[in-house]
């Protein structure tokens, strides 16, 4: 039985990422969910993996994975611009789905994951593990408590030092990039704050740096959010940075807050508090977010527990992605992104328009007018701090047209989702 006394989930899981070993492996043991198999292209490496975790079946294939009628739930690691198609066909398979994150390409994949859900009903989550943890949980309750007064603004940061150069977050064709990789956090997280800013965040600006090397792939971006209320937001990201940072600040008319590592609180567990009482550090526990997540995901599946997560807000969180994209990357972004474009149009060095709205409507902190695109800043070099880039006046009433939300339009898919799945 699980920790929980429940029937254990029976989890079969693609391929055999490294980062499985912390995301379920670990938090599955501690929680006694069974591993009952695992399939990854090549075989060996499943069977080497299966070994060193304790995995009960090493399979075949995918496909066979998803056959198997003993697994009950299927987690998806695989390359960003797999998640779609092997969440839909697991989903098809009558299975439960825990997908990493982003779970599918764009915010029209995204859709058909959300109808494939509903089609099956089946539980479907994306792996915000962060959300479940009490450090982030902590901050949202400084801002219902009223210590903080109202929100003002908020800032996330997501950067890590630059991966290998082969490594797939640098793929096109398998939807790599920054945003993709890390900057969904930042966007996520600002999105979580909507129910103390009076509404859902939208897009005011964007800006983003292209990787040399990887055409149409970008190694850092920056979006400026508004909502309702008038707050405002920073979402960063950056993927060759000079040292690990994934911190949020959330500040208020009567005090702020800080998490210094939001997204992997189990390395850091602080939340700093700064009001006109004084300062303290609140220390919320180094218990795994990855085993709260895991747990929240079974407490739904096996008890029909309410998930803060679904393929809704999935949805809505492409949507702003492809919205951050089509602002500071141009639309052949999410054109080569969705189609596997091995060799995608040349995108506009210096900064180009952004197509939802006139040059002259991008307010910048510096006060001058901003029109979006890549940058041709050095790849070394870090993004501004949001403090320099975000005014107190700057509110929501720039906000982008609400149609912005929306899908970005673009060609779907020359190669279908089918045959994106019979040829991985």
């Amino acid at each position: 039985m699980s920790e929980s006394g429940r029937e254990p989930l029976r989890i079969g899981i693609l391929g055999a990422a490294r980062i499985t070993e912390r995301s379920l492996v670990a938090p599955a043991g501690a929680t006694g969910h069974r591993l009952v198999a695992v399939a990854a292209r090549d075989r060996s490496r499943a069977e080497s993996f299966a070994t060193a975790h304790g995995v009960e079946r090493t399979l075949g294939s995918y496909a066979e994975l998803l056959a198997d009628p003993e697994v009950d739930v299927v987690y998806n690691p695989l390359a960003n611009g797999l998640h779609g198609p092997w969440n839909l066909a697991a989903l098809a398979a009558g299975k439960h789905v825990l997908s990493e994150k982003p779970s599918a390409s764009n915010a029209e994949e995204a859709k058909e994951v959300r109808e494939a859900a509903a089609k099956s009903g089946t539980v479907f989550m994306e792996a915000f593990h962060y959300l479940f943890h009490p450090v982030t949980r902590r901050l949202h309750e400084l801002l219902a408590s009223g210590e903080l007064g109202e929100l003002r603004h908020a800032e996330a940061m997501v950067a890590i030092p630059a991966p290998e150069a082969t490594d797939p977050r640098w793929s096109l064709p398998l939807a790599g990039g920054a945003l993709m990789d890390l900057g969904c956090y930042s966007v996520h997280a600002l999105r979580m704050l909507a129910p103390w800013a009076g509404g859902a965040p939208r897009l005011l600006s964007a800006r983003a740096g292209e990787r040399e090397g990887a055409p149409g792939v970008d190694e850092w971006l920056d979006a400026d959010l508004g909502f309702p209320s008038g707050a405002t937001g920073s979402a960063r990201c950056h993927m060759a940075y000079d040292r690990l940072e994934m911190s949020i600040r959330v500040v208020g008319s009567r005090g702020e807050a800080t998490a210094p590592n939001f997204v992997l609180p189990q390395r850091d567990d602080r939340v700093v508090v700064r009001t006109p009482d004084g300062e303290r550090t609140e220390h919320l526990g180094t218990r795994s977010s990855y085993t709260y997540q895991l747990e929240a995901f079974a407490a739904r599946v096996r008890a029909g527990t309410a998930l803060p997560l679904d393929a809704d807000d999935a949805v809505t969180t492409m949507r702003l992605i492809d919205a951050c994209y089509a602002c500071a990357v141009a639309p052949c972004r999410a054109v080569a992104r969705v189609v596997g474009c091995a060799h995608p149009p040349p995108l506009p060095q210096g900064h180009g328009r952004c197509p939802h709205r006139p040059a002259e409507r991008l307010p910048t902190a510096a006060g001058y007018w901003y029109s979006a695109g890549f940058s041709t800043r050095s790849t070394r070099t870090r993004p501004p701090s949001s403090s320099a880039r975000t005014p107190a006046s700057h509110t929501a009433a720039a906000a982008y047209p609400s149609h912005v939300l929306g899908p970005v339009t673009s060609p779907r898919r020359v190669a279908s989702t089918q045959a994106r799945i019979s040829s991985s």
